[in-house]
Order: structure tokens, then C-alpha cells, then sequence
């Protein structure tokens, strides 16, 4: 139960849950994005059709409302020369316009028979008409046309001057022309034809609606202006203003004899009018083409979601580097205060049993009294060492004190060091060797802790037969260089950047009991106090060197 207790509960469940979660919300929105967009794309699909049909019939309706009604400035007084320069103009401008008939009409209320319309006492005939279209070479080219040449087109004559004709019976002083009255009688439109007659003054209409019911009036001749343009709907430029939602947009005739197999992914049409009223624009995308701009328009989507989802992962792997890392500081402080308890229980216990023996003893001899005097002393002061460095290393870390720096000649702050070594590790194949010139300016008492530890951990971390252990004190141009060379077991090299963090222990056969993870962050801390630098380089089962860089002081005189 007490292992339970002191057990870190880490909650990775609430974590995967979380992240499962969260993964889920990203799919489904990830799909759902998707799907609107789809969905939106296909709306624009069907509604868009009507913004290229209006940018490709433009033209047809520019010719249709301005340039055909030009022709009544000229009040019938048009001949063959003036009709071909307005022909050329509105042929080449307008690629839909194949050809053009011109038909000179004349209004009069002779009683001679001509080829025409009579209606009472009133004729209206053509006095010639010619045909105008560009040759292979792409020139006008003008055609005087005999009775027998246009039959073809006698009925778009015939309703041009009956719908005339007829609209004279109704005109009177008051009568105004509103502008359906001018679609009504001057055009006619049919399947690939617009026919169009000169609008008289009103003084003509009248004169010839007197010259249809008079049989007695001076017989006169008035001259009119008709023309009949030939359309091609299949030459309209279509304008696809939407080139990302329609993947082909065509002119096809209404009723098409062409069969064909092809499956479109989204398709729809529009009927073209008047004229045009035989042929349609349709709009048509494979899937491909289709999911290809559905692509396009969910990628900033899918970032933007993406982005969100990588956030809240990223938040999820900080918990879970802090739960980590608060279970791992957890199970080293725990580590820490065993070993530290441990530290503290061995001499306790050594003084423990001293001070029983001494007081139980009824008398000591002067051997008795030295022996239990120095074994009282050197547990004394491995708890005064203990406590001594882990009150350095708290001030040390918190700034609470200032290095205490003398300047101090290399030579003699070594010698009492590397002596005391020698004593105390007998079974050591110890040597060093010491080349500088200046003396060093640090805190001497910091810097004996540093090399205590090292020493000990190279003599601690060694094998019995590889216990080994050479300093070199240098120095460069900018600092002293000190290296502490051993043979013991290496450390990893992916455990580098942990060995100097506190409490962290290297797992191996000689950290299982006395480490209490200290000593050489203890090193680092003193030497980055001191403006240095602490280096290691380890091969593991063949040794480690530790590497202090410290700031050159003044040169020896």
C-alpha cells in the first residue's frame, strides 16, 4: 500500500481519450468541409451558367439594339455603295454575321405589276437586292440577286411588309412609336435570320397610309431600307468566365442528331434567344476537372484545420512531456531522498555506535579514546561535507552569493590535491601533468569541490584492474584547460545532456546504492558560477574525459 501511495498517477488514459477525441473531431470535419465545399461548388455550377451566357450573347445583343437600328438615319436613301461600307463594318465586327441581304425597297402606288406586296391601292417591291459575305480570302464581296435567286428568303420578305402593312392601317397624326411597337413591325426574327426595316418620320406613315386608301392620288415613289442578316450562332465567342467551375462550355443545336456514350460528371444548358433560338450553350465538368477545384478551394480549409488539429497535438504531447517529466522528477526526488537518507544513516549510525561503546565502556584506554575520537571525526565530517554541499549547491543555483575569486598559482592550489589523491586512493594509477603560464583568478574553494568530485567519480566508475586516472592542466589563448582522463565503464552518449541535470544517475552497477545525483551538476553549477565551461566525452566500457575550460588571469611575472 505504501508503494501505491507513493506512486505518481501519470492519467494517460484522460490523455489517449483526449487525443482520440480530438483526432475524430479533425475527420469529421476534415469531411464535412469537404462535403460543403462540394456541395457549394456544384449551387455555383448551375447558377454561374447564366453570368457566361450573358458575357457570350453580349455582342449578338450590342449588334442587335445599336448597330442594326443605324440603318434608319439613312431614311431609305441608302444605295449599293453606302450599304456594302455599313455591311463591312457590321460582317467583320461581328463573326456571327455570315452574310447579309440588302434589299433597296420601293413604296409606291403605281399600278404596275412588279415583284412585291400590294395591298389596296398601295405597292411595296424590291428594286434590287444583293447579297454581301467575305470570300476565302476575306474580302466583301457584293452579289446583285434575281427574283428566281432569292425564293428562299420571299416568306422573310412576305411577313416584313405584311407586319408593315399592317401596322399603316393603325397609324394616325397622334400615333408615337414606343419601342415595342418598333420590335413589333420593323424586326423579325426567326431561326438564324433578323430581318430589319428603316423606321419612316411619321409624315411618311401617313403618306402612305393616304397613298394605300386613295385610288385618286398622284402617283409618287418613296424608297425603303430592308435588310436580312443571316446569323451563325455556332461562331458566338463563348466568354467562360468560370473557367474553374465548366470544364467545356459549347453552341449546340437544340435538337442534336449526335449520339454519343460520354458521361458527364455535372452538366446543364441554356436556350439562346430570338435569332438563336435553335441552338443552346451547355456547360459540362468531369468528376476530375470538378474535384480538381473542390481541391483547390478546401486546401486553405484542410491548413487552417490541419493547423488547429497540430496545436491541440502539440498541447497534448506538452501534458504528456510534463507528465513525463514530473513523474521522472518525481521518482528522482524520491531516489534522492533515499540516497540522501542513506548518506546521512551510515555516519549516524557509525557515531551511534561509537557513543554506545564509549558510554557502555566503563574504561577506555588512550588507544581505545584515539580510535573512537577519530572515527567520531570523520563521520563528523562526511556529514559536514554532505551538508556543506548541499548548501553551496542551493546558494550556487539561486544566485544567493558572490564567488569568492583570489587569484591562485596553479601549481600550488594542485600539489595538496593531487597528494591527498594519492593517499587516499593507494590502488589508483594516478598522474598528471601541468603546463601554464598565468595563474588562474577563481574561487579556490568551489574549484577543490570540482575536482574532489571528479576524482572520486573516476575512481568510483573504474573496474578494480582499470582504475586509472591522468590530469593535464593547460592553457590556450582565451582559457585554462583542464582534462580528467579516466578507463572506467563511459557514459552513453544520448545520457550527455542529462549528467549534469540535478538528480539524474546514470543506471549502472555502481550507482545502485550512495549517489544521490548531485555531483556533477554540483561541477556545473560552480564552474558556470565561475564563467567557465564543462565539457564530456565518453566511450562507453573504455573511459570518459570531463573538460574544464576556465578564463585566463593575469600572466606570471
Amino acid at each position: 500500500m505504501a508503494h501505491n501511495q507513493l506512486k505518481y498517477r501519470k492519467n494517460f488514459g484522460l490523455l489517449i481519450a483526449f487525443v482520440v477525441l480530438v483526432t475524430v473531431l479533425f475527420v469529421v470535419a476534415m469531411l464535412a468541409a469537404r462535403s460543403m465545399i462540394a456541395n457549394f461548388i456544384e449551387t455555383e455550377f448551375n447558377n454561374r451558367k447564366v453570368e457566361i451566357f450573358d458575357q457570350s450573347v453580349q455582342p449578338f445583343n450590342e449588334f442587335f439594339n445599336d448597330k442594326i437600328p443605324e440603318i434608319s438615319y439613312y431614311q431609305g436613301y441608302l444605295d449599293s455603295v453606302k450599304a456594302a461600307a455599313y455591311v463591312n463594318d457590321v460582317i467583320r465586327k461581328n463573326a456571327f454575321v455570315e452574310s447579309v441581304l440588302f434589299y433597296d425597297l420601293a413604296v409606291t402606288n403605281s399600278d404596275s405589276i412588279e415583284s412585291g406586296i400590294k395591298y389596296n391601292h398601295l405597292l411595296i417591291y424590291p428594286k434590287s437586292v444583293i447579297s454581301f459575305s467575305l470570300d476565302a480570302e476575306n474580302r466583301l464581296v457584293a452579289q446583285r440577286k434575281k427574283s428566281n435567286e432569292t425564293r428562299a428568303y420571299v416568306e422573310d420578305f412576305n411577313n416584313m411588309v405584311l407586319k408593315f402593312v399592317g401596322f399603316l392601317d393603325r397609324v394616325n397624326d397622334s400615333t408615337r412609336m414606343s419601342d415595342n411597337d418598333i420590335y413589333k413591325v420593323f424586326y423579325t426574327m426567326s431561326a438564324g435570320k433578323v430581318s430589319y426595316m428603316n423606321i419612316p418620320r411619321i409624315s411618311d406613315l401617313l403618306a402612305y397610309k393616304r397613298m394605300m386608301s386613295s385610288a385618286d392620288s398622284v402617283i409618287v415613289s418613296y424608297d425603303q431600307d430592308m435588310f436580312l442578316f443571316l446569323i451563325n450562332p455556332g461562331k458566338i465567342k463563348i466568354k467562360n468566365v468560370a473557367s474553374n467551375l465548366y470544364e467545356k462550355v459549347e453552341i449546340l443545336p437544340i435538337v442534336s442528331g449526335q449520339v454519343t456514350d460520354q458521361q458527364f460528371y455535372l452538366q446543364t444548358e441554356l436556350a439562346l434567344p430570338g435569332a438563336l433560338s435553335d441552338y443552346k450553350l451547355q456547360y459540362t465538368s468531369s468528376e476530375g476537372f470538378i474535384n480538381k477545384e473542390i481541391n483547390r478551394r478546401f486546401l486553405p480549409t484542410s491548413f487552417g484545420l490541419s493547423v488547429v488539429y497540430l496545436i491541440l497535438m502539440f498541447i497534448a504531447y506538452l501534458i504528456y512531456r510534463n507528465i513525463t517529466i514530473n513523474s521522472r522528477l518525481f521518482q528522482l526526488q524520491y531516489d534522492f531522498i533515499n540516497n540522501l537518507t542513506h548518506e546521512f544513516k551510515t555516519p549516524v549510525s557509525v557515531i551511534k555506535i561509537a557513543g554506545n561503546n564509549i558510554q557502555s565502556s566503563e574504561k577506555l584506554s588512550v588507544d581505545e579514546q584515539r580510535m573512537y575520537g577519530k572515527i567520531l571525526d570523520q563521520e563528523a565530517d562526511k556529514l559536514n561535507s554532505l551538508m556543506n554541499k548541499l548548501l553551496s549547491f542551493a546558494q550556487i543555483e539561486n544566485k544567493s552569493i558572490k564567488p569568492n575569486k583570489e587569484e591562485v598559482v596553479v601549481e600550488e592550489f594542485c600539489a595538496p590535491i593531487f597528494e591527498a589523491v594519492k593517499l587516499k586512493y593507494p590502488d589508483l594509477n594516478f598522474s598528471y601533468h601541468i603546463d601554464v603560464q598565468n595563474n588562474m583568478i577563481v574561487d579556490s574553494t568551489l574549484l577543490l569541490s570540482v575536482f574532489q568530485n571528479l576524482i572520486d567519480n573516476a575512481y568510483k566508475y573504474s573496474e578494480p584492474q582499470r582504475k586509472f586516472l591522468d590530469i593535464e592542466v593547460q592553457q590556450n589563448k582565451k582559457n585554462f584547460v583542464i582534462k580528467f582522463k579516466d578507463q572506467g565503464i563511459g557514459i552513453n552518449k544520448k545520457e550527455f545532456n542529462s549528467i549534469f541535470k540535478k538528480f539524474y544517475r546514470v543506471k549502472n552497477q555502481f550507482n545502485q546504492q550512495g549517489s544521490i545525483g548531485l555531483g556533477l551538476a554540483f561541477c556545473k553549477e560552480i564552474v558556470d558560477f565561475m564563467g567557465g565551461e564543462i565539457k564530456v566525452d565518453s566511450v562507453v566500457n573504455q573511459g570518459t574525459t570531463f573538460t574544464l575550460l576556465l578564463p585566463l588571469g593575469p600572466k606570471k611575472n
